[in-house]
């Protein structure tokens, strides 16, 4: 896991949508410019993370490919 991450929400036993979910509270819940990280088992959110996290105005700071999952990172912008 190469991007530290100021909170990181393991969704790999959630599918669809359940990780985006997961990605929404965590933004939510951070301050601006804390990264928060989620990992999910589920291949939709390769689509439906980074979908949201452009719409919602925030960054995608990575997506990162680990053993059967994918870590996604975002900083809330706003």
């Amino acid at each position: 896991m190469g991007v530290e991450a100021t909170k990181e929400i393991d969704a790999r036993g959630s599918f669809c949508p359940g990780p985006l979910m997961e990605m929404i509270r965590g933004i939510r819940e951070a301050n601006v410019g804390d990264t928060v990280a989620v990992l999910s088992k589920d291949p939709g959110s390769r689509t439906d993370i980074p979908a949201w996290i452009e719409k919602a105005k925030h960054e995608l700071v990575a997506v990162e490919d680990e053993a059967g999952y994918t870590r996604f990172v975002a900083r809330k912008a706003r």
